[in-house]
């Protein structure tokens, strides 16, 4: 169950579990901290993981009005101060990724390695570089719980889903469109005016070789632009690493904050 805190104008969603060195978790879209609910079990031996719904998803309540990724970096920020936690690793998965590159670069003191997954430059507007796959799980998405095989396939290859049809319906419970999902979507779509290229902390990219919405090309630009940056490409990996492949995306965390050779 969670924990509520006042932050920033929101009642904040929160979990804090684990042992060992704080990791926060950035969930992607239109997820929550429920996203990590399988990976969760690799990290927790190894991270006192904090998971938490950023504004307009899961359990977390809200102002009326679109956030920026700069509203969310700082978010984080300020759920680590008020947790009395000056520095953390970090990870992001899809959005998640914007907001970690963002908290970087807006309060760098704050990270001690990050980890960007399924995820593409902050420059960079995914609409104009994967048009066809956003515009369909936009309408997609729309057509919920109906269309969820259909989105489930943009998310998860056609072998993983042969073998593993639960997740056809992953998307099946998602909520319905509403004012709050109208918001994140604005959210989803802001391009701060940030270069990634001025990221400080040690960086490990992980994208999935096999990703339908975030085209692996796309995280490995990011790689490039990083100074130092590490890059794992993961096959037969679709967008949902962290829920697809927990144990290998888990194993590259914990090897990565280590100082393993990733």
């Amino acid at each position: 169950m969670p924990e509520f805190m006042a932050l920033r104008g929101t009642r904040t969603a929160f979990e804090l579990a684990g042992t060992g060195p704080v990791l926060l978790m950035l969930h992607g879209a239109e997820g929550s901290r429920r996203q990590f609910a399988t990976i969760r079990a690799h990290l927790q031996p190894h991270f006192t993981v904090l998971t938490y719904d950023q504004r307009d998803c899961g359990d977390t309540d809200s102002p009326e009005a679109p956030a920026t990724l700069a509203d969310l970096a700082d978010d984080a920020q300020a759920l680590m101060a008020a947790l009395g936690i000056p520095r953390a690793h970090v990870f992001g998965t899809s959005l998640g990724g914007r907001v970690a590159q963002t908290l970087a670069l807006r309060h760098p003191a704050a990270i001690d390695h990050l980890v960007l997954s399924s995820t593409w430059p902050l420059p960079v507007d995914l609409s104009t570089e994967n048009p066809e796959a956003v515009t369909a799980t936009a309408q997609l998405r729309a057509g919920l719980p109906a269309t969820a095989e259909q989105l489930a396939a943009y998310f998860y290859p056609a072998a993983y889903l042969a073998a593993h049809p639960q997740a056809r319906m992953h998307f099946a419970a998602a909520p319905p469109r509403s004012a709050r999902s109208e918001r994140r979507f604005l959210t989803a779509r802001d391009m701060p005016a940030l270069d990634p290229s001025h990221i400080a902390a040690p960086t490990l990219v992980i994208a999935g070789a096999l990703d339908a919405l975030v085209p692996s090309r796309l995280s490995l630009a990011l790689a490039q632009s990083i100074p130092g940056a590490r890059v794992a490409l993961l096959p037969e990996v679709g967008h949902l690493g962290v829920a697809q492949a927990p144990d290998a995306v888990a194993r590259l965390v914990i090897d990565f904050t280590r100082g393993a050779q990733t």
